[in-house]
């Protein structure tokens, strides 16, 4: 497994990352074990999760992960988030010191660790400032239970906006922004993408294949698969199983064909090429869906091939 520096920071990254979404809600605790025991082996040293994973019954993703790595804990990069509520109260969320605070120290124990290598902030939060969060998460740094600051879902404006503050009040800065990017979903090509750019930030990449859209298994006026994500029942359904969408990756799945090639190698290869992206985290549901996408690495798409890809799907 190839292995890359997260941004201009000396934190490596394997290419691939393990995300942790599905863990305790599409996955229980042996199926959980049985996937990361197989991303351990495949070479997968980055694993990603947050406290308010999964959706629904937040905690379990951590849960499931610090009674599963043990000894292995040391051997990785161990990505969490916070920020996103995590009950009814409107309480316990956001970006305050108040609550980092708390935030952390509930992670360190469902971990089952004593530091963090990268603590993420999920979301925006309005109602606090940058600097605050920022000075919070700098006492996190030098107290040793966080490694490595990073952001996700921020818009441009306010990633500048936090490596200026970090610069001016010589505090931790980020060093990375974890976004929804995919073939199909291009929406931070314009601004953030060219901040990340400019500030040497590693972009780490969630639903790569939109939901599994993009693995070819899905066809147009057919039932889902059984077991598929993008059912009626899934929230992103209708923003995934979109016209526009279906007509991209039909072109892109004939694409594909002329070229002996499947739309999974082409969805995950485009990503991998992009120099911004230190890794591509994606979920899996069983041992046998991460070794297939794991092996549908390695198609050096030609200069000529990206234009022609970007000509079917912009």
């Amino acid at each position: 497994m190839e292995e890359r520096n997260l941004g201009r920071s000396g934190l490596r990254v394997s290419a691939v990352g393990l995300g942790g979404n599905n863990f305790g809600v599409r996955l229980d605790f042996a199926a959980t074990r049985r996937v990361v025991h197989k991303a351990l082996d495949l070479g997968i040293i980055f694993f990603d999760t947050a406290d308010w994973y999964p959706s629904g019954r937040h905690f379990a993703s951590e849960e499931y992960l610090g009674s599963i790595l043990g000894d292995r804990r040391k051997d990785i990069v161990l990505a969490t988030k916070f920020g996103s509520p995590l009950d009814d109260s409107g309480r316990s969320q956001g970006a305050s010191r108040r609550h980092i605070l708390s935030a952390v120290e509930g992670s360190l124990k469902r971990l089952k660790t004593d530091w963090i290598d990268l603590y993420q902030l999920h979301q925006v939060d309005p109602l606090t400032p940058m600097d605050e969060t920022l000075s919070a998460l700098d006492d996190l740094v030098r107290q040793g239970k966080v490694r490595y600051i990073g952001s996700s879902n921020l818009p441009a404006w306010q990633v500048v906006e936090a490596q200026w503050l970090a610069r001016r009040d010589r505090l931790s800065a980020f060093i990375s922004c974890q976004e929804e990017y995919s073939i199909l979903v291009r929406r931070i090509e314009p601004e953030l993408i060219p901040a990340i750019e400019a500030y040497g930030l590693g972009l780490l990449t969630y639903f790569p294949l939109a939901a599994g859209f993009l693995t070819g298994k899905y066809k147009r006026g057919a039932p889902p698969p059984e077991g598929a994500r993008l059912n009626p029942h899934y929230h992103h359904s209708e923003r995934f199983l979109s016209e526009r969408n279906w007509q991209v990756m039909e072109e892109l799945s004939a694409f594909c064909e002329e070229r002996g090639r499947r739309l999974l190698e082409l969805a995950l290869n485009w990503l991998l090429l992009k120099p911004v992206v230190s890794s591509v985290i994606m979920g899996a549901s069983t041992p046998q869906q991460l070794e297939e996408n794991i092996r549908a690495i390695g198609w050096n798409l030609s200069p000529e091939e990206l234009a022609a890809i970007d000509r079917r799907a912009l």
